[in-house]
């Protein structure tokens, strides 16, 4: 999977973020411009030690990432849609784009691409999700899809548990 943070705003989150995509072995796309620097002590906590096992891609700008992210199947997470993402087939190539906490990707750029977007269900009076817990419901979800591929599966509790 790849994911991808449109201008991240909160280290703790991307630091996050950055633990799921090493442990499931997803690529992770952050798009410039961030709202810390790549050093930040928090972020680097909220990663702990996956940092190295992490496959990380740093981009200059949305309009040329998205030159290219566009050719490819994307889907783009927003509150705003009307289509759930648990009604989709996910591909595990495919990028799913997360934008900016706390206010998201652009109306127009959402109009645009309204085929693309998607939404975490969540009762009427709930603005949002955080932005970590989103990634990681729906990089999970796409994973269950394809029955966890490479996935370990079991833990390691004492037989006679």
């Amino acid at each position: 999977m790849n994911i991808v943070l449109v201008n991240p705003q909160i280290p703790q989150n991307t630091g996050n973020i950055a633990r799921t995509c090493a442990v499931t072995g997803s690529t992770l796309h952050l798009v410039k411009p961030l709202g810390f620097s790549l050093d930040d002590k928090y972020l680097k906590r909220a990663g702990l030690d996956y940092w190295d096992q992490l496959d990380i891609n740093i981009h200059e700008n949305f309009d040329r990432f998205w030159r290219k992210a566009s050719k490819k199947r994307v889907y783009i997470f927003t509150s705003k849609s009307q289509r759930s993402y648990h009604k989709i087939q996910y591909d595990l190539d495919e990028y799913l784009i997360f934008g900016p906490e706390p206010d998201g990707m652009s109306e127009e750029f959402l109009r645009d691409n309204y085929s693309k977007c998607l939404r975490i269900p969540m009762l009427d009076e709930a603005r949002s999700l955080n932005l970590a817990n989103s990634v990681a419901i729906v990089t999970y979800e796409a994973f269950r899809q394809h029955n966890f591929p490479d996935f370990k599966r079991e833990g390691n509790f004492l037989k006679e548990f």
